[in-house]
């Protein structure tokens, strides 16, 4: 007969000497306990990392203990449903024998695959940002390349916009001829404006002003007979 509780207490005696910093134990009955597991330094010293709790239920080894992610940091829910489905797997493999080294060991590979999943994913979005930018500059400096068919989609677009610029020219000649009158048309508007300029030089004339002080140095001046000019010399035209 199997002495379960036997085995356990030797596995988790084996288990805090493996993992010191990282073992704490919960309770004892059910025992429970966690194991924080780190995967190796990434890029820029980065890391993924996952606590795991894991009960032994009365049978272990002979039954899967239960085990659950209590916390993690820079794992994705994809990641997160990769490990539940890991520890499933191992756990069914390992059935019989003590497992949960194995089952920590197995979480510990893959955050460090995760680790090389991001280095790889960042370095493949870099590529990608360079490869579209040097195409954004080959863009600028080539152009779009001409085709027969790209040329007549816009034939087509430019010779519609010039028909629209002449249409709406056309319109706007048509609407200043109706809005010039004719000089019939401007008489029958306004019926003053036959008496309109002589009103317009009344009012100016009754605007203006004489100097009177003109007219009397004019009656100063002497005016001299033409007959006491001694080079008068009259021509008289004798009739036939």
């Amino acid at each position: 007969m199997t002495d379960y509780g036997e085995e356990q207490r030797n596995e988790l005696e084996a288990l805090e000497s493996i993992y010191p910093d990282s073992f704490t134990v919960l309770s004892e009955n059910p025992t429970s306990f966690t194991i924080t597991v780190t995967s190796e330094a990434g890029e820029n010293d980065e890391t993924v990392q996952t606590t795991l709790k894991f009960t032994y239920s009365e049978n272990y080894p002979d039954e899967v203990p239960l085990y659950e992610l209590l916390s993690h940091e820079n794992l994705e829910n994809n990641d997160i449903t990769d490990i539940l489905k890991l520890l499933q797997e191992q756990a069914e493999e390992n059935l019989g024998m003590v497992m949960i080294f194995t089952l920590v060991s197995a979480v510990q590979e893959k955050l460090n695959e995760i680790v090389d999943q991001i280095k790889t994913r960042r370095e493949a979005e870099k590529k990608q940002k360079e490869k579209e930018a040097e195409e954004a500059e080959k863009q600028c400096f080539h152009g779009t390349p001409v085709t027969i068919e790209n040329f007549l989609r816009w034939k087509a677009k430019f010779d519609l916009e010039l028909l629209e610029i002449k249409r709406k020219k056309m319109k706007e000649e048509e609407q200043c001829g109706k809005n010039k009158l004719t000089g019939k048309q401007l008489f029958e508007t306004d019926h003053n404006l036959d008496t309109s300029d002589i009103q317009f030089l009344e009012d100016a004339g009754n605007s203006v002003e004489v100097d009177e002080s003109l007219f009397q140095e004019m009656d100063d001046l002497e005016l001299e007979d033409d007959e006491e000019d001694p080079d008068y010399n009259p021509v008289h035209l004798d009739s036939d």
